[in-house]
Order: structure tokens, then C-alpha cells, then sequence
């Protein structure tokens, strides 16, 4: 019993990589403000710009909030808050420093920002990414960062760098026109000690582990993968990865694979997760290839439960009460039984402006945030109710962050935190670099 208390209450603190603990998307017992007000300060405990662009979710952990960024040398770089779904060779080559800060959860003062790299990009990106996407990772003890071609970096919790790694030009970008650079954006995760990366690339795709206390590579598999930027996830004692045309069960220990499910599509992004004992994985890039799974995970295989021809391109949903949660890049969101795959309903989100933000939910409230920054609280049930609609003012396509009674929301400027209560601090001024 003490010990389901203790990780309970860590559960509550701490948020320690993309999507969560258990990479679920799932907080309780946080008392979250039913509604607030950028503008006014309402229920903002305090908001503070971050340089650069970086579309890394942040996470929490003993009081900080960690994430990365990349500030570019051109004053004038291209960002697309809005996927418009065209060509789009608009690229920013300029010279960049990628940088990893801490904050405090308390008055949102930058703590330390360290910089990792200062260098051109060896790999373009598309407009709608930044060169800073991965979601860092934390045990408590390290602080894995990854920028993709700009390498690995861990750091402990102090911003002392331990290790560092180049593990080369990870060329990932269009399946179908192979110049058309897009850049990094699946995010690591930890695992016993290990730091797990899925790198899906035009040739050369592998899933590797990596010692955390010394970044010694202890493994790496080969895989039959295209470019995709799905977040690996461990569920049960597999990892799980959604791929190009197929999902794939690993070994964490040795990175052997199980087993293998064809009939996804060519781009996949969502992060494969576990709720009730299956796995669900969404792979929806087009729509003749659409699939979303739930899968019965075997030590030799896995069973699909059910399998539906439609899932989210760029957003992860989540599981409440029974039901699947998901936002489609037309801004709807789409209701699922999460036993049997059965639509519950469907409800265009205002006016219909797509997600890559996933889905969080907490304490009776599923928080779904579209790219113009307007975050939709939906009460979980049967049929559609809106708790309420709150605009933030700036594009939003990270993932919300959930701990210790606060909800942190990265903009494509700003880092809110959401907490009850009057406000702390009016506006954290601007982070000095060391």
C-alpha cells in the first residue's frame, strides 16, 4: 500500500516525458481550474516567453519544467502554424543554437538554459516543425534531450552535461519526394536505465538503446521503415513502434523483434500507448490508409482486437472512461469505444482547425488544443458537452504537461502555467543564456 501511495503522489508531481507517466496522457487528483483567462491573468499562476522556436512538449519534474528550443541566427526563419497540407520548400538553413532550459514551477523564472549545439542544421525542416520537436525525457537523474542530426545530449537535473552523442544525418522528410527534407520530431524515452530511439529515415532506420548513465550504445536493430515521427512507447514488456505500412513489437532488453502488423499508412506520427491491458496505435496520413488499432500484445505476436479505417494524422489521442478521444486535422473530434472500436459521436471543434497537439486528460476533462491555440475542455460521456473554449493567443502544437495541481501549455512563444488561485508573477520576463 505505501508503496502504490508513493508512486501515486510521484504521479502527481511529476510529468517526466511526452504524454506523461506511462506515456498515457492521464493525471488525477490535480483540482485543475474549470476555465481561465490569458488576457487577465485569471487562474495564470505565471507565463513566461521562451526564445527560439521549439515544438517540444514540456515536461515536470521536482519542481522544474524542462524543454528545448532552437534559436535561430535568422530574425526573418519561416514557421507554419497552420499544416496546409502543400509543397512547401521554405526552409531555414540559417545558423542555429540548440538550447535546454529549466524553469521554475513556481514563479516561471528560467533556472538554467544550457547550450548543447551551435551549428547549421545538417537536415532541413519543414515549416510546420522546428529543429527542436523531440519531447526530453527525464528519471529523476538524467535529463535526455535529443535534436535529431544536432545529436543526443544528457544532462542532470542541474543542467550539467554528462554525455553527449552524434549519431549522424538522420535524413527524414516526404516518402515520395526524397529531398523534401521535414526533420526530427519522435521524441526519446527511458526504460530501466535505457534510453530508447526510434529513428525512421529515408535509409538506415533503426531502433537503438543507449546506456543512461554513460550513453554507450547497448543495442541496435534495423528496421523496414520509411520516414515516420511516432514516439516509441513500452507496453508490458515490449516495445511498441508505429511505423511506415506496419507496427512493430521489440525486446527492450535485446531489440529483437517479435512480431510484426502490416496496414499502416506512409507517414505515421501518433505514439503507440497501452489502456486496459491492449495497445492502441493510429497511424492517419491518408485516407485510403488510415488504421487505428488495438492490439492484444503476445510474447510471439500480437492479436488485433479490432481494427478501423480512420485514426488522427498528427495527434495522440487518448482513453477516458471507456472511450478513445481523438482530433482529426480537420478540427473534429471523433468519439470511440475503446473495447469494441464503435463510434460514440462526432463534433467539429469551432471552426474546424486541426490539432498537432495530442490529447491530455484529468479529473474529469479531456483537454484538446487546435493549432490557433484554442483549447476545447470536454467533458468525457456519451454525447458531446463543452466544459468551456479558452483562446491562448498563439499558435499551440505541443502537448500540455500535467502535475502538482498545474497545467503547462507550451505556445509557439510562450509557456503558460494554469494553476487556481491568484496569480503569482504577471509576466516572467526574458530568459538571459549562458
Amino acid at each position: 500500500m505505501r508503496v502504490l501511495l508513493l508512486t501515486c503522489c510521484l504521479y502527481a508531481q511529476n510529468w517526466p516525458q511526452f504524454r506523461g507517466p506511462d506515456a498515457k496522457g492521464l493525471a488525477e487528483n490535480q483540482n485543475l481550474p474549470a476555465k481561465w483567462n490569458p488576457a487577465t491573468g485569471e487562474n495564470i499562476l505565471w507565463k513566461r516567453e521562451i526564445p527560439g522556436l521549439g515544438l517540444s512538449s514540456p515536461i515536470v519534474w521536482g519542481g522544474r519544467v524542462y524543454l528545448t528550443t532552437a534559436v535561430s541566427s535568422n530574425p526573418k526563419m519561416i514557421f507554419e502554424a497552420k499544416l496546409i497540407g502543400e509543397l512547401d520548400r521554405r526552409q531555414d538553413s540559417a545558423e542555429q543554437e540548440f538550447r535546454v532550459l529549466a524553469v521554475d514551477t513556481k514563479t516561471g523564472r528560467i533556472v538554467w538554459n544550457e547550450l548543447a549545439a551551435k551549428a547549421a542544421p545538417r537536415v532541413l525542416r519543414h515549416p510546420h516543425n522546428s529543429y527542436a520537436s523531440p519531447t526530453p525525457v527525464t528519471d529523476g537523474k538524467h535529463l535526455i534531450a535529443f535534436f535529431g542530426s544536432e545529436g543526443l545530449y544528457c544532462y542532470n537535473l542541474r543542467g550539467k552535461l554528462l554525455w553527449k552523442k552524434d549519431l549522424g544525418v538522420m535524413d527524414q522528410g516526404a516518402f515520395d519526394l526524397p529531398d523534401y527534407q521535414w526533420g526530427t520530431a519522435s521524441s526519446p524515452i527511458l526504460w530501466q536505465g535505457k534510453v530508447i530511439l526510434q529513428v525512421d529515415m529515408q535509409a538506415g532506420s533503426f531502433l537503438a538503446a543507449f546506456d543512461a548513465a554513460t550513453g554507450n550504445e547497448l543495442w541496435r536493430t534495423a528496421r523496414d521503415s520509411k520516414p515516420s515521427w511516432a514516439t516509441p512507447g513500452v507496453i508490458g514488456k515490449q516495445i511498441v513502434t508505429n511505423g511506415v505500412e506496419h507496427v512493430n513489437g521489440y525486446d527492450p532488453l535485446t531489440g529483437k523483434e517479435l512480431w510484426k502488423v502490416h496496414g499502416t499508412s506512409m507517414i505515421s506520427v501518433p505514439a503507440p500507448f497501452e489502456y486496459n491491458g491492449l495497445a492502441y496505435v493510429f497511424s492517419g496520413y491518408y485516407r485510403n490508409m488510415r488504421r487505428a488499432y488495438a492490439l492484444d500484445l503476445k510474447d510471439s505476436g500480437a492479436r488485433t482486437v479490432w481494427m478501423l479505417p480512420e485514426a488522427p494524422y498528427l495527434s495522440t489521442p487518448v482513453i477516458t472512461d471507456g472511450r478513445i478521444y481523438t482530433v482529426s486535422t480537420r478540427g473534429v473530434l471523433i468519439v470511440y469505444e475503446a473495447a469494441t472500436g464503435k463510434t460514440v459521436y462526432q463534433q467539429r471543434l469551432g471552426n474546424g482547425t486541426g490539432a498537432s497537439s495530442s490529447l491530455v486528460a484529468a479529473d474529469g476533462a479531456v483537454y484538446a488544443i487546435n493549432e490557433d491555440g484554442d483549447v476545447y475542455i470536454v467533458k468525457p460521456g456519451p454525447a458531446y458537452e463543452q466544459l468551456a473554449m479558452i483562446p491562448m493567443g498563439e499558435p499551440i502544437l505541443t502537448t500540455p504537461a500535467i502535475a502538482n495541481g498545474t497545467l503547462y501549455i507550451r505556445g509557439a512563444k510562450t509557456l503558460w502555467a494554469v494553476r487556481r488561485g491568484p496569480k503569482a508573477e504577471k509576466t516572467a520576463g526574458r530568459a538571459a543564456t549562458r
